[in-house]
């Protein structure tokens, strides 16, 4: 939990940023992804011990009000991320929350919610979602695997955890050591597949830092340079489409936890320098 505060510590001191206080998810907003009876045991407290140790953590009202604003904050974003080009969470990315169930230190599914919400508010057909945690994102995969009008794609590491996958729109599972020069060409293949099969009007993106090669869960071998390539390819991808994207934090558990917090803070600068590019050129054609 510290590196959300370490980050926030970090991104606090680069210019041109606002800094806003995540607003908490309604019930309405949570049950266009989410079981109605999950959702009244999460939030009364009254969810199993099984249920509470698949999650991860134990049930206090906090964890409620934190999931609440972790989904609450990507749907800012992405409301934002529509105003502005880019937006992002300083958290979320909890894609192992199912439509009925937590799992893996995720209690809802901020992607699945938000991308719902923007699709009913803002008249939004298609919506992207782009996972690059090193996770499978099965719980997203789950919610969302018969709703045609919301793509998921995940690039994630084919023996880790979850150890049974769900079926995105698109998966790409990489093996165990995956260097940058891999993960790059199969991400450009994946985006080039997203191109030819769908066509957003929103991108949500899952910028994990645990594909670090420090990271202790994560297995894969990408230097901070080929992270900040991954930033740059997805941030472009978006230009290239003329959308919005809004991205959420994901997963990162590097043994030492200042380079997880080196990889968010650096995804966070990219998103900033994409954003001024694009707001640059916006102004250029005002004038």
């Amino acid at each position: 939990m510290a590196k959300y505060r370490l980050t926030r510590e970090q991104v606090e001191q680069l210019p041109d940023l606002n800094l806003v206080e995540a607003p908490a998810a309604t019930d309405t907003q949570l049950l266009l992804a989410h079981d109605p009876v999950y959702l009244q045991r999460v939030i009364t407290g009254t969810l199993a011990p099984q249920a509470q140790r698949e999650i991860g953590f134990p049930w206090s009202p906090g964890m409620v009000e934190r999931s609440r604003r972790s989904v609450g904050a990507t749907i800012a974003a992405t409301n934002a991320a529509l105003e502005g080009g880019i937006a992002v969470n300083l958290a979320g990315g909890t894609h192992h929350a199912y439509r009925d169930k937590g799992s893996g230190f995720c209690v809802f599914n901020d992607a699945a919610v938000a991308a719902r919400v923007m699709q009913r508010t803002h008249g939004i057909k298609r919506v992207a979602i782009i996972d690059l945690d090193v996770h499978q994102g099965n719980g997203t995969a789950s919610i969302l695997k018969r709703d045609p009008s919301i793509f998921t794609l995940s690039l994630h590491g084919e023996k880790n955890f979850p150890f049974r996958k769900e079926p995105s729109d698109l998966d790409v599972g990489l093996p165990d050591g995956c260097t940058d020069d891999e993960y790059l060409t199969a991400l450009d293949a994946a985006l080039n597949q997203l191109t030819d099969r769908f066509k957003p009007e929103l991108l949500i993106y899952l910028a994990g830092a645990d594909p670090h090669e420090a990271d202790r869960l994560g297995r894969l071998n990408l230097t901070f340079a080929g992270l900040q390539a991954r930033d740059d390819r997805v941030f472009a991808f978006a230009k290239s489409l003329n959308i919005g994207v809004a991205v959420t934090m994901a997963g990162g558990y590097g043994t030492d936890i200042n380079n997880t917090v080196r990889v968010h803070v650096q995804t966070i600068s990219r998103a900033l320098d994409h954003w001024r590019a694009i707001n640059h050129k916006q102004m250029e054609t005002s004038a």
